[in-house]
């Protein structure tokens, strides 16, 4: 063999190796090569991987019923082609978002990313989205702060989920509407009494944007409630006895916590157990999930929460069969029940579908485009006007929210929520527990 060959025949050699160590063979679009890609942003390890863990099963339900019924067409392509789902642990920290959202998207090739949970773990990996372009369905990151920002350009960001405003303005009209006229006659205070509230929020753009929601919707409305303490605390906290202490020597009518799942079960339990701090505690709706049920135990009863998908509450109307079929799926697949931020990303497998389909395409460029003119009909969650679609500012779908309370259930052992506020959707009225102490008059 000559000089020449022997080189030539090297060089194919060498780059063969290359280009299969870099990866340049899965350069083109997935689609091509039979699948769908999709990175799901989970926190499968960490603070919030109780969380993480409800988001992954329910987006591997969402694409294992879609393959089953053929995949997501793709015009463009003439065929139908099936969905991999590629786990990507953001291990609850903002480095670890940056880490993993980088590798799904320059060495896994995802066409679409959804889930992430975490406000800050996701404000942190949004310039890499940004930077790639790649379309992004966003289940958590629910501060304003998150999907207002101008730093950046988050064209390619969808968010499915109730920003920190909305949410705080729902649980605050609860307080307003609901709880503050049943404190005034059962302890026969004044009506011009102001409703004292204590916030607890996690040091985070999460806790700092539902604080400032709070705060303003209280100003914007002139509400008779006075927020008497403001107690911050660092995310994936478990002891609260100091901070509960404090707030006790404040004498709050009420605490409207800011937590994760995974804090909010120690609070509860260490403000009544522990600190014999007899009051109510408003939650957030990312803690509506059956580990929190089955955590907090007695300490739960009678407690209430802010929420948009409730696994043992279910709203009669339009979604009550969508719901309770889901919730028999994922009890059927992995034993127990969804929570919201599994509702939220399953959804959201299914909004990416028909984002594709209605591209025609798994150009990233396209698929951005057919979200930002997304309608399709809602699904588990009720949606303002029944339809999810995203707003053309911050591309932010909206919710009909509600507030549910907690009650023992003899069966189970557990606490169990029912629908308590608005009046459209209630099950049963809303009472002040047997055990509430309010502060002083």
């Amino acid at each position: 063999m000559k000089r020449e060959s022997i080189l030539y025949v090297f060089l194919a050699i060498c780059l063969t190796f290359l280009l299969l160590s870099s990866g340049c063979t899965e350069q083109q679009p997935s689609g091509e090569g039979g699948e769908v890609r999709i990175g799901v942003v989970a926190s499968m390890t960490g603070a919030a991987s109780t969380t993480g863990k409800d988001i992954w099963q329910s987006a591997e339900l969402a694409a294992e019923e879609i393959n089953a019924k053929g995949g997501i067409y793709v015009s463009g392509l003439g065929k139908s082609v099936p969905i991999r789902l590629v786990q990507g642990d953001d291990e609850s920290t903002r480095e670890g978002g940056q880490k993993t959202v980088s590798k799904l998207i320059t060495q896994d090739k995802v066409d679409v990313l959804v889930g992430g949970y975490s406000s800050a773990v996701v404000s942190a990996h949004q310039a890499i989205v940004a930077e790639y372009k790649v379309p992004y369905i966003i289940s958590g990151g629910s501060s304003t702060s998150v999907s207002h920002r101008n730093d950046i350009d988050t064209s390619y960001m969808f968010f499915h989920r109730p920003n920190t405003d909305d949410s705080g303005e729902a649980s605050i009209l609860f307080v307003d509407q609901v709880v503050r006229p049943a404190l005034n006659g059962k302890f026969g205070f004044s009506e011009d009494r102001p409703l004292k509230l204590a916030v607890i929020y996690q040091d985070s753009p999460f806790g700092k944007g539902q604080l400032d929601a709070v705060k303003n919707v209280i100003a914007a409305r002139n509400l008779k409630i006075e927020i008497i303490a403001e107690e911050p605390f660092k995310m994936g906290e478990s002891d609260f006895r100091t901070v509960l202490t404090s707030v006790k020597a404040k004498n709050p009518d009420m605490i409207y916590s800011v937590t994760f799942l995974n804090e909010l079960v120690p609070m509860t339990q260490q403000a009544r157990r522990d600190v014999g701090l007899n009051t109510l505690i408003l939650a957030i709706e990312n803690n509506d999930d059956p580990d929190y049920y089955k955590g907090v135990g007695i300490y739960g009863d009678g407690q209430v929460m802010e929420s948009r998908f409730s696994p043992y509450a279910v709203p009669r109307g339009s979604t009550e069969e969508a719901t309770k079929q889901f919730l028999a799926n994922f009890d059927k697949k992995y034993g127990g029940f969804a929570g919201m931020m599994g509702a939220a990303t399953y959804e959201s497998v299914y909004i990416t579908k028909e984002a594709i389909e209605k591209a025609g395409s798994l150009d990233k460029a396209k698929i951005r485009d057919a979200l930002a003119t997304l309608s399709m009909p809602q699904m588990m969650e009720i949606m303002k006007g029944g339809v999810i679609s995203f707003s053309p500012d911050f591309r932010e779908s909206k919710f009909d929210l509600y507030v549910v309370q907690l009650a023992m259930d003899p069966a189970s052992g557990e606490p169990r929520p029912f629908i308590v506020w608005p009046d459209n959707l209630k099950d049963r009225e809303f009472v002040l527990p047997d055990w509430y102490t309010p502060g002083s008059s």
